[in-house]
């Protein structure tokens, strides 16, 4: 974790009563707290349309901590010198006099510290309300001071290539680049970022780290819930969309991507941009043979039967919206010319894993019997990011005995075992990150339109064309059998994920 910030700070959250607030950033806050990483002039101000009293505004805030940090409960000492770092000020975002409040609330903090502090302005709201508080932000000039103020965005970044340009447009029309934190919690996530370290710290790892010995790489994020409540927004989104986009085209570029020639902010997102550009193209006759769709129909998971997509709430009868994607995405570049990587991501899945296989190819000779290797695997080396977090690499050994039998074991490392320390939660490194000025896990414009780029094409012609065939796979499968076969006409198969495979 970072080291503790010393400049005096103030976080402004927007859309301070809605549940991102409430399940992860005021637990996350609260855990920086109690690990002493919050600077000693923090200032944490909510802003809400209902009104409300700063005391109740605290008090649902606890009962959030209470239900979601990682540390459990409370402790009444910890939470009472936390909580008076909090205050509430409520209005509408359109009226004048709610941002000519704010600016006096602001002056009044630092006014009391006696020095200008680093502004955080976090839009916790949905995209529609977006332009409406930046622009209070830039009439009332709170966040011009490219040194000290910081926009936070979070997802979704646009829905489509032309509306990110157009969310670009807007924010980079009153805040400079350098002020505008692009959030994707994906990228928080320990495991996330230890594919940076296990690459470039360790000379083991990146001589083989290419075309020449890496035959395949598979990237699977399951989740084993449905839409359930949000339904509405995924009805508008889908997994193309909601996961593809940010989460897995980010861990693909960190497994892709150049060493860099420091960990500077610009120079690490320099690097992830090459290689979204360096995705080939699909053009739109070919989108079948490169990209499949699913959705879910009923079935039983975790012991439980549960309703298919189209019986969710909030979602139409006969949608065609897809709850799994599986691709595969070449990159014409030196190092991975003509190495497939296959993506796949779904709700109601068999398990709730994520990880990314890296399948090594294959030595090069066999000195031995071809009894000796009837069971032989090819090498790989797993990635888990959740919700084991570890690494696992299968290499062949000789079993016991007097015959010369190979077989494949696993080298297994796990975070909780190694550190005997629960890791910090995405949020907490995230906000931290923020506080600091220190843009290295946030996404760029460019990074952004470069991954709307690449999935365009497979979003053009599924909306032009519904899917037929939806519902086609049960919840608790692993998918769509189209899946299956997508990775088969290269004559490659799903791995099964580690975890499922450990817990049998």
């Amino acid at each position: 974790m970072s080291a503790t910030p010393k400049e005096p700070t103030i976080l402004v959250i927007f859309g301070a009563t809605g549940d991102l607030t409430w399940r992860k950033l005021i637990p996350a806050l609260y855990n920086l707290h109690l690990d002493r990483y919050l600077p000693e002039r923090l200032a944490v101000i909510g802003v809400g349309r209902r009104e409300m009293e700063s005391d109740s505004f605290r008090q649902r805030l606890k009962n959030g901590v209470d239900r979601f940090s990682r540390r459990g409960t409370t402790e009444p000492g910890a939470w009472s010198a936390f909580a008076q770092r909090i205050s509430y000020f409520g209005g509408d975002l359109s009226a004048p006099q709610t941002g000519e409040g704010l600016k006096a609330r602001l002056q009044e903090i630092e006014g009391g510290w006696g020095e200008r502090s680093n502004r955080v302005f976090y839009l916790a709201i949905p995209p529609t309300a977006f332009e409406e508080a930046t622009r209070q932000l830039e009439q009332l000039g709170l966040c011009k001071d490219c040194g000290h103020d910081r926009l936070v965005v979070e997802k979704p970044f646009g829905r489509d290539l032309e509306s990110a340009r157009t969310l670009d447009r807007l924010l980079t029309g009153m805040f400079a680049e350098s002020q505008i934190y692009r959030i994707d919690h994906y990228l928080g996530k320990e495991t996330v970022q230890n594919i940076l370290a296990l690459r470039f710290a360790n000379s083991l790892f990146e001589p083989i780290w290419n075309r020449r010995y890496i035959d395949h790489v598979q990237i699977t994020v399951a989740e084993t819930v449905g839409v359930e409540s949000r339904g509405g927004y995924y009805e508008g989104a889908g997994a193309l969309r909601d996961m593809v986009q940010n989460h897995l085209l980010q861990i693909l570029c960190l497994i892709a991507m150049e060493p860099p020639v420091s960990f500077a902010a610009d120079e690490v997102r320099n690097k992830k941009v090459d290689v979204l550009r360096a995705i080939r193209p699909i053009p739109p006759e070919e989108v079948h043979h490169f990209a499949v769709r699913g959705q879910y129909g009923a079935g039983i998971v975790d012991g439980r039967a549960v309703p298919a997509y189209r019986e969710e709430p909030g979602v139409a009868p006969a949608s065609s919206t897809e709850t799994y994607v599986a691709l595969k995405l070449l990159i014409d570049n030196w190092r991975w010319q003509g190495v497939p990587f296959y993506l796949r991501t779904g709700k109601r899945l068999h398990t709730k894993v994520s990880e990314v296989a890296i399948i090594f190819r294959p030595a090069p000779h066999q000195p031995f019997p071809a009894a000796a290797v009837e069971s032989w695997q090819p090498n790989r080396l797993v990635l888990r990011i959740q919700p084991e977090e570890g690494i696992v690499s299968r290499i062949q050994v000789k079993q016991p005995g007097t015959r010369m039998l190979l077989g494949p074991v696993d080298m297994a490392f796990h975070y909780r075992e190694a550190f005997k320390a629960s890791a910090p939660e995405a949020y907490e490194t995230l906000l931290l990150d923020v506080i600091r000025g220190d843009a290295t896990l946030f996404m760029r414009a460019d990074q952004v339109e470069s991954a709307w780029g690449v999935i365009s094409p497979i979003l053009d012609v599924w909306e032009a064309v519904p899917a037929a065939a939806f519902p086609d796979y049960s919840a608790g499968s692993w998918g769509p059998e189209a899946a299956d076969l997508l990775i088969a006409r290269d004559r490659h198969n799903w791995l099964q994920p580690a975890l499922a495979e450990e817990s049998k």
